[in-house]
């Protein structure tokens, strides 16, 4: 699952803002040669993979020289971390609060990162492809922000509110959006 999930959010549409720029793999993986095939999966798409200062000699590829960076093209940073907590620290610190995603079967550690890692949208188990205007049913995008609020001169309490969007899925992955068929409904908001 986490393998089509990664070369669905890094290949489906590399130059797209919900393209996976960075993967963060847990220590464990980088022991039991999981680590290993992901990184041969990416590369046999084609993905140029620089190292964070932990993975870039773990795994022999070049060392990147900004943890912050949009490659928009077939090219992505990956780290390794000890843990979630970890991951989340990564994240508020080097990410762009645009879309981030956990692949876990922990639930756990997954509903730790939907609630505490401070993006637009937060994924478990499902391509970041998925964080679109039109995939959310909200028409055609006219832009992307990953400010927390928006508003401008006089406001009512409507003018004042953000979406932060949470998706669960089980190795749900975007592949073109080939023989999808989006439908969409209304749900009660939370307290």
């Amino acid at each position: 699952m986490a393998k089509q999930i990664i070369r669905d959010a890094k290949t489906d549409y590399p130059a797209a803002c919900n393209a996976m720029e960075t993967l963060l793999v847990h220590k464990d993986l980088s022991n039991n040669g999981a680590l290993n095939e992901l990184v041969l999966e990416l590369q046999r798409e084609g993905v140029k993979l620089y190292g964070g200062p932990r993975a870039s000699g773990l795994i022999n590829i070049v060392g990147t020289s900004d943890l912050h960076h949009e490659y928009s093209s077939l090219a992505c940073t990956v780290e390794i971390v000890e843990d979630v907590l970890d991951a989340i620290n990564h994240i508020h610190e080097h990410g762009s609060a645009h879309t981030e995603c956990i692949v876990t079967e922990d639930c756990e550690v997954a509903e730790a990162f939907l609630s505490q890692v401070d993006s637009a949208a937060v994924f478990h188990n499902a391509s970041t492809r998925f964080c679109d205007g039109a995939r959310f049913g909200l028409g055609a995008e006219v832009g992307i922000s990953t400010s927390r609020i928006h508003a401008r001169g006089p406001v009512g309490v409507e003018g004042l509110l953000t979406n932060r969007w949470i998706l669960r899925g089980s190795g749900h992955v975007v592949n073109g959006d080939q023989g999808i068929n989006y439908t969409y409904k209304e749900l009660p908001l939370e307290a």
